[in-house]
């Protein structure tokens, strides 16, 4: 890369300073250029703040709503009612009760995720170590300020562009252009933001911060919370919408029939028309997703998984193709000896262990070593020692007029180490692995090693594979998930890893460089498995591609050659070892950089899908029935059975107690079909035997006269409502474990205590709207349609088995008609 001019400068300036007077910035100077606005800043994706989530939770159309429908009820029982208020008075408002618990719940959970978000992110925050007074000082990246002297050693990550300004280190920058070579950098030599030190140390000047840095520039397109791809939010948005617009038409349309057509009394027709619209709202389906995703992220979070988005486990679920790299995904990124083969009767391990105490090397081939050769002596009585140049390919040391090198051995021995070796060589290096070449030879000067070397043995080294990506590999293979390895490596290099980490059709692999046009690149995805030598752009490619197929792509990456593609992915996971920018696009961050957590993450997204399935379905069930039920008693004379206290005690006792508990009951089952194809599935039989059984109940009503008056006709009504409801709690839940049990007894329980319940502060029948006069007509009319709901409610599950897909995919687009975006 040409410098520019600024860089030209600062790398005079550099040049000009002695070690000596390198001392960074003093306090002042810092506090200076924090006021002018040269400071890096947090280049974090923020979560919601407090005052947003609060925000987000209270204003919303069905509070909106219901805060209408309270004013309006308010109105009418003062217009009808100016003195003696009881506490059965106000029953008619329980569902603002039942409207606060949801809002409340919401934003206790929000809040909750959120804490733990933010508290995972701080702990994972990137710490630098600057000169400041002369002083070394362990500061936040976000603390960085122009002209900062930042003290670099091995494995330090480069969080700001600079300049080496004192000392020599070597660079990897595989996380920016994918290439995994270490590149020397010297006095003057310009750094990179996003890349990190392999070996050596320095001090180095920072010339740009914010938002003006190599990493931030790439990643300024992609670094922000992109709206998921969820479809269970994507569907409840849709279907608050449609009843958004339905309600208040249909409402006023009921009203006018009820009052102007019918004659029914202002005040009845009020409280039940209000009932009816109370009915139609899914009041707390939306806070329960949320509630039942936040507790998703802070299960996640125990496993060390950081779920950046709240929809993102959902996501998961649904993948059909994950996208790996090789690097830190497959291998943990370091390497291991995994087989010598001596040439000679020399110590090898002892001059292993001393090559690499003697020359002190950090990088990933010395640490290696390290571990396999840790015992023995180090010699004292050395002449030289030869530090590792990455020009050269190797080091070593002298003692009594005898070189020890290690390196590379095409890069050792000018004259070959014969053909027999040479092609042993060429035969692991085609299987993935790295061979080093252990020699001796007379002592030299300079790097002026001699042509001729003997052979002291053959160092074998390859990738360490993580011990759980077999199984983890095995898993999705397991659950019908395509692998696909994406990686700028040597394509034999990454199969033969491939390979050894289980990764199906490991053979299948293509040179990406050999792919220029996105028409290669898309008939290579029908046909390999692994993409070696790709870069950013091809890897962004491929993501679009597969999703161009239908697909639902999760991509793991850890560097910024990786941000786009994991920007464009429907599920984007970085390890939180891999860069500050593909961490921050990233919809998952795995805090100990190890994927095996992956099926942990699956196996969330599908209790909480699967779940959400059942309990939605008794919101949406509620929900068609009383809309069927307003659009029948529009023809119907006679008034509507319910009033708000009934739907509120139906609520209670068939949705918001048993959606609660079987939203975060355990769940392995597999995720299938659309989720609103299968909720409104679900909720059909119930919602048509409601209909079906309250319209016979008002009708037939009519044939005992006076004998049944209003208030016994609704407890009529609410009862065989609440009774349907249980049968179908009774049906999503089966099979019945002890919990299940538990709760269908407590929830019988309740529905029959309320008629009973007479406390001096509160009189249950009363301010539920319910009568305990139980004459014969009431009895009746119970058994007879009560008992009747039964076989009509199995003969609706199995007609509704039955039900033409085609039907309902109608009525899916219908929804989707209202926002071609899907949002």
């Amino acid at each position: 890369m040409e410098k520019s001019a600024e860089i030209e400068q600062v790398v005079r300036e550099v040049e000009e300073v002695d070690e000596i007077e390198i001392k960074g910035l003093t306090d002042e100077e810092v506090q200076k250029r924090i006021q002018e606005g040269k400071v890096n800043g947090d280049q974090d994706v923020k979560t919601k703040s407090v005052g947003k989530i609060i925000a987000d939770n209270v204003f919303t159309l069905f509070n909106a709503i219901f805060v209408a429908i309270a004013v309006i009820l308010v109105v009418n029982l003062f217009t009808t009612k100016h003195d003696h208020f009881a506490v059965h008075d106000f029953s008619d408002f329980g569902f603002l009760i039942v409207m606060l618990i949801n809002l409340a719940i919401g934003i206790i959970q929000e809040l909750k995720a959120k804490k733990t978000i933010d508290k995972l992110s701080l702990l994972s925050a990137p710490k630098v170590t600057v000169l400041r007074n002369g002083e070394e000082k362990e500061i936040s990246l976000k603390d960085i300020v122009l002209d900062d002297i930042v003290v670099l050693s091995a494995g330090r990550q480069i969080c700001s562009d600079s300049v080496v300004a004192d000392g020599f280190i070597e660079v990897n920058e595989s996380l920016i252009t994918g290439e995994p070579d270490a590149i020397p950098k010297k006095k003057g030599d310009e750094l990179l933001s996003g890349s990190f030190v392999v070996s050596g140390t320095a001090k180095t000047k920072v010339i740009r911060i914010g938002k003006d840095n190599y990493a931030t520039k790439i990643s300024s397109g992609a670094k922000y919370i992109k709206n998921c791809p969820s479809e269970i939010r994507r569907t409840l948005i849709k279907f608050i919408r449609f009843m958004g617009i339905l309600i208040i038409p249909l409402g006023a349309a009921l009203f006018c029939v009820k009052y102007f057509l019918h004659g029914n009394p202002w005040s009845e027709t009020v409280r039940a028309v209000m009932g009816s619209l109370i009915g139609m709202i899914p009041s707390g389906l939306v806070a329960l997703t949320s509630a039942v995703f936040c507790v998703s992220v802070i299960r996640l979070s125990k496993h060390k998984a950081l779920a950046q988005d709240l929809y993102c486990v959902e996501t998961l679920a649904r993948v059909n193709v994950l996208c790996l790299d090789k690097t830190g995904t497959l291998t943990e990124g370091s390497m291991e000896v995994e087989e010598v083969l001596p040439e000679t009767d020399d110590d090898y391990a002892l001059i292993l262990k001393n090559v690499v105490a003697l020359t002190q090397d950090n990088n990933v081939t010395a640490n290696a070593l390290k571990e396999k050769f840790s015992e023995g002596e180090v010699f004292e009585n050395v002449e030289r020692v030869i530090p590792f140049s990455s020009k050269y390919k190797f080091s070593g040391f002298i003692k009594e007029g005898t070189a020890y090198l290690l390196g590379a051995p095409e890069f050792i021995a000018k004259n070959g180490l014969g053909e027999e070796t040479e092609n042993k060589i060429k035969e692991y290096a085609e299987n993935g692995r790295r061979v080093l070449a252990l020699v001796k030879c007379e002592a030299f000067e300079e790097e002026n090693v001699p042509a001729e070397v003997t052979l002291v043995a053959l160092v074998i080294i390859s990738d360490k594979i993580r011990k759980e990506a077999p199984d983890t590999l095995k898993f999705f293979d397991e659950q019908g998930v395509e692998i696909k390895i994406i990686s700028g490596d040597n394509p034999i290099t990454v199969s033969k890893i491939a390979e050894r980490a289980g990764v199906k059709n490991f053979d299948r692999y293509v040179d990406a460089t050999t792919l220029d046009t996105e028409e290669k690149l898309n008939d290579a995805l029908d046909e390999y498995t692994v993409f070696g030598r790709t870069t950013p752009d091809q890897k962004l490619t491929l993501v679009k591609l597969l999703k161009k197929k239908k697909k639902t792509v999760a991509m793991t990456g850890d560097g910024v050659n990786d941000v786009l593609a994991l920007r464009e992915s429907d599920c984007s996971i970085a390890m939180a070892s891999g860069s500050d920018a593909a961490k921050n696009v990233s919809q998952l961050v795995l805090l100990d950089s190890n994927f095996a957590c992956l099926p942990r993450a699956v196996a969330e997204g599908r209790r909480t899908i699967n779940n959400l399935e059942r309990s939605a379905s008794l919101f949406i069930a509620k929900t068609m029935y009383n809309l069927l039920l307003a659009i029948a008693f529009l023809f119907i004379s006679m008034e509507l059975p319910f009033e708000p206290r009934h739907m509120t005690f139906i609520s209670f006792v068939t949705i918001g107690l048993p959606s609660a508990v079987l939203a975060l009951e355990p769940n392995k089952e597999l995720v299938t079909g659309g989720f609103f194809r299968k909720v409104l599935s679900n909720a059909l039989p119930l919602s048509l035997t409601v209909l079906v059984c309250v319209v016979t109940a008002t009708l037939a009503s009519k044939a005992f006269g006076d004998q049944i008056s209003r208030e016994q006709l609704s407890t009529v009504c609410t009862v065989i409502t609440g009774f349907i409801g249980l049968l179908y709690v009774a049906k999503v839940s089966w099979p019945l474990n002890a919990w299940r049990i538990v709760m269908l007894v407590c929830l019988i329980l309740i529905m029959v205590g309320a008629f009973f319940i007479r406390l001096p502060f509160f009189d249950a029948p009363k301010f539920y709207g319910l009568s305990t006069d139980f004459n014969k007509p009431m009895i009746i009319l119970l058994g007879s349609i009560g008992g009747g709901s039964v076989p009509l409610f199995v003969g609706m599950i199995f007609a509704g088995r039955a039900v033409d897909k085609k039907l309902i995919g109608k009525r899916i687009k219908l929804l989707d008609s209202f926002d071609k975006k899907g949002e």
